[in-house]
């Protein structure tokens, strides 16, 4: 099938690259030249393990295509996958400036019946927003070119993205009654059925009720992060070891083990866009969210306790204190830093005095990027990027993990205990054992596991 993706940000190059993986002809369109230039000099605007290999395949067998020519990405492809961006607005609605804008492209250029899909995340009622802005582009030249509007969230984990495209535990897609949405239902059906082999996996519902999918996925997995969160430091207060509580509950089946992961708070691009969004949606209807606002209210507290764990042991003057910061992007697998917890611990640490040296496998580029952006100059000359993860500990006076990589997950404790000032480590994802760190000698702060702090 020829198919066209507008955006190649995270979702639309990995739909895109996917989608021609299993033998369609992908045609990617993104108004950023230098993007465009990236790709196709072979190489990748983002990390996600896995997709410089599938996208230099596709380039190369000839059915992976980048180009900036938007009236040749409308006559490509019937159908015209919108993956573009919906950053938050002021108000903390989602921003469709994007999503119309490529709409009303479609509109201008299409001559022939074509199915456009909603692959951005976006608030129930966009699909009839985006049919207006196409067909008011019709009108205006007097066109009678047919189209329907699909509503087919995406549910990519950065980090494990491919595998979720390639083996989806659902596939929602939205369809309206007309003559053209039957037409567009069996062209989306010809286009999932490679994925669909073993079982099916699509769920077919109204446009709405698909739209409406996406965020309330993400707004009950964001709400079972703070619950955790927010149980864990009482379990701080009361001498309880959250892990075990964890295992406890996690085994009913009515729960699951899923997203029960105390930590430093939830980033990224989608959980605190889409809580916000989804609670805009609420407010424009005289609703309120009562419980996603205390999601939200625990996840931006959440962010401050690793930093609050530091100065309770050091002080609140921090002034002549170094520390070493391990990980730095919002999710082990990935460099985005978007709402990233380490952004807020290095300026909680860095406004208390303190100087640092941090480390992330691969977000330390994108880190410069946004720390540059944060902190003021003479901040972030405070601000050593470390070349490895033993590097940062040099004359630190503690460790403090925010990102769980694997690399962090067996260090040598030994090394660890002589690198540091004071054998001190926060761990903002209780990545270790409090019984193993005090028989090896160190003095451990992790969330919710206050039974056991000093060696």
């Amino acid at each position: 099938m020829k198919i066209t993706i507008i955006g190649t940000g995270y979702v639309g190059l990995v739909t895109g690259a996917c989608l021609a993986e299993v033998g369609n002809d992908v045609f990617c369109l993104d108004l950023d030249s230098s993007k465009i230039d990236l790709l196709n000099n072979g190489g990748i605007p983002i990390h996600e393990p896995g997709l410089d290999e599938i996208v230099a395949r596709n380039r190369a067998a000839g059915r992976l295509t980048f180009s900036t020519d938007i009236a040749a990405s409308v006559a490509h492809g019937a159908l015209q996958f919108i993956a573009v961006g919906t950053p938050p607005d002021e108000d903390g609605s989602a921003d469709l400036q994007y999503v119309l804008a490529a709409a009303a492209n479609i509109g201008k250029h299409m001559s022939s019946f074509k199915v456009i899909i909603d692959k951005s995340t976006v608030p129930v009622g966009t699909a009839d927003r985006v049919k207006q802005a196409v067909q008011a582009e019709l009108d205006a030249r007097a066109n009678q070119a047919e189209f329907s509007v699909v509503s087919n969230p995406e549910f990519l984990k950065e980090g494990a993205a491919l595998d979720d495209f390639m083996r989806p535990d659902r596939i929602v897609i939205g369809c309206d009654e007309s003559d053209a949405g039957t037409r567009a239902r069996g062209l989306m059906k010809e286009l999932y059925t490679p994925f669909n082999r073993n079982y099916e996996r699509t769920f077919w519902m109204d446009v709405r009720s698909a739209e409406f999918t996406k965020y309330a996925a993400n707004a009950m997995l964001a709400t079972r992060i703070s619950f955790m969160n927010e149980l864990a430091n009482l379990a701080d207060k009361v001498g309880v070891d959250i892990e075990a509580v964890r295992h406890g509950i996690g085994s009913d089946p009515r729960i699951g083990h899923s997203f029960l992961y105390a930590g430093c708070g939830y980033g990224g691009s989608c959980f605190p866009k889409d809580v916000q969004a989804l609670e805009r949606t609420a407010r424009g209807h005289d609703q309120e969210l009562l419980i996603l606002r205390a999601v939200e209210a625990v996840n931006d507290k959440q962010k401050l306790v690793l930093g609050n764990k530091v100065a309770s042991r050091f002080g609140a003057d921090l002034a002549g204190r170094h520390f070493a910061i391990w990980g730095l992007a919002f999710k082990p697998n990935t460099d985005d830093m978007r709402e990233a917890s380490a952004r807020v611990l290095v300026g909680q640490l860095l406004a208390r005095g303190a100087t640092l040296a941090v480390y992330d496998p691969v977000a330390m580029d994108e880190a410069r990027r946004v720390l540059a952006l944060d902190l003021a100059p003479e901040q972030l000359a405070k601000v050593r990027f470390a070349g490895c993860p033993m590097d940062a500990l040099t004359g630190a006076d503690a460790l403090a993990i925010v990102t769980e990589w694997k690399a962090f997950r067996s260090p040598d404790f030994d090394q660890i205990r002589a690198a540091l000032k004071q054998p001190v480590i926060f761990d903002g994802r209780n990545l270790f054992e409090p019984a193993d760190m005090a028989e090896a000698g160190i003095e451990y702060h992790g969330i919710g596991r206050s039974i056991l702090t000093r060696a």
